[in-house]
């Protein structure tokens, strides 16, 4: 059973008790991203998140980790477009050390020039692989390029010359100043009492910060080319187009429609282009929903001699996929979708995490049995509408490798004419 309360200073908590589990999940989500920073700070909500372990006024960081890891539980931490998060998994018994740890990392955090200095190392680090990385970097490139100069189109890690400068007091004043209980929720499932998590809460949340900054600004999507030559055994490639907002009335046709187009070894990309002709060893496609924006496109890896066949087949199947949708495509997906939401709920750390998500998007909790619902509504007439429709969105190209014979973004967008 789902309970929210919301706190007098406008922080929400939520719980779900999970009868027959022994253990807990929790966290903390904020409502503030990547998309939140300035671009003279971009990869500070990141750096943010990973000094948030590396002591506090009362805890060292080795005292931070010790103190889950002698209950047996784990303690981690990740930064996403819009939101970042704090979460726990422990035993149900010992849920009030990791109220004790997560409340202290948010309010008592030092910040200490030692510990910084190690972590940005540690970042720096992380930006390297990722360049390493060719499809890494080409979903780095491929956002920036759907969302030029804008923060929502920015790496989350940032690059290496900011993070080589940003300072002590940048990193703390993005916390104060974006950083605030209206746009934080703490959830819990598993194996608790409601009431008693809410005092528990309730005193240990009375110094958060109370930031009032609001960076975020809307997203344009304008779409545009990426192209990398690079000596690589096989190109990476990005095909996207605009696609809905999680609030859009098509979202779930859109799912749908990801999962029969390229999701899976039955998918219509999988079958035509890796099994009947073998022109990749992988290729998916994806939905990428923000707040009010969002993203549709396919993924591939392909050789340098089959990248000239690849893209007008890839078209052909795009154009016409609309109306060559099955009932039995339709249903199969459905199918898919509504077992995926399922089979989550059976793991605490993913109704933990999916609870606090909703309400900080549609300020209420979504129980499974409405978006089940919504699904079964999807039919074959709004996957269509929503395939048709996406194809009128402006085109994005993102690609890396040997690609000289990689055709122009332009004559790309006539085979979809």
């Amino acid at each position: 059973m789902t309970k929210v309360t919301t706190l007098d200073n406008g922080l929400r908590i939520v719980t779900q008790n999970m009868p027959g589990l022994e253990t807990v999940a929790m966290g903390i989500w904020n409502s503030v991203g990547g998309r939140d920073e300035l671009a003279s700070v971009n990869g500070v909500a990141h750096f943010l998140e990973h000094m948030a372990f590396k002591g506090t006024t009362t805890r060292t960081s080795k005292q931070i980790a010790e103190a889950i890891e002698n209950v047996g539980g784990d303690i981690n931490a990740y930064t996403s477009t819009e939101t970042t998060a704090y979460h726990v998994r422990l035993i149900a018994e010992d849920l009030p050390v990791g109220i004790d740890i997560l409340t202290d990392i948010l309010q008592n955090s030092t910040f200490a020039k030692e510990e910084l200095e190690v972590e940005r190392g540690v970042i720096l680090q992380e930006i390297g692989r990722t360049l390493d990385s060719p499809d890494s970097k080409l979903f780095d490139q491929f956002q920036e390029t759907a969302f030029p100069d804008q923060p929502i189109g920015r790496s989350l890690l940032g690059p290496k010359d900011i993070i080589k400068n940003i300072s002590r007091n940048e990193i703390k004043d993005f916390m104060t100043s974006n950083y605030n209980p209206k746009k934080m929720v703490v959830s819990a499932a598993g194996k608790i009492d409601h009431d008693e998590f809410v005092d528990r809460i309730s005193k240990a949340c009375l110094n958060l910060p109370k930031g009032t900054t609001d960076n975020r600004v809307v997203a344009n999507y304008t779409g545009g080319e990426y192209r990398e030559e690079k000596d690589l055994e096989q190109i990476h490639l990005i095909t996207c187009f605009k696609g809905t907002d999680l609030h859009h009335e098509d979202y779930y046709s859109l799912l749908v429609y990801s999962s029969l187009l390229g999701e899976g070894m039955s998918s219509k990309l999988f079958q035509e282009i890796r099994e009947k002709r073998g022109l990749v060893y992988s290729i998916s496609s994806f939905a990428f929903p923000f707040t009010d924006t969002g993203l549709f496109g396919v993924y591939a890896g392909t050789g340098e001699k089959q990248i000239k066949e690849l893209i007008p087949i890839l078209c052909d199947e795009l154009k016409n996929s609309p109306n060559s949708i099955s009932e039995k495509e339709i249903n199969k997906g459905k199918a898919q979708l509504k077992a995926g939401l399922l089979m989550s709920r059976e793991r605490a750390d993913s109704r933990c995490r999916t609870a606090a998500n909703q309400l900080l998007c549609f300020n209420r909790v979504i129980e499974p049995e409405e978006i089940t619902k919504k699904i079964d509504n999807v039919t074959k007439e709004t996957v269509q509408r929503i395939a048709t429709n996406i194809l009128k969105t402006p085109m994005t190209i993102a690609s890396i490798g040997p690609i000289k014979n990689l055709e122009s973004l332009d004559q790309t967008k006539k085979r979809l004419n």
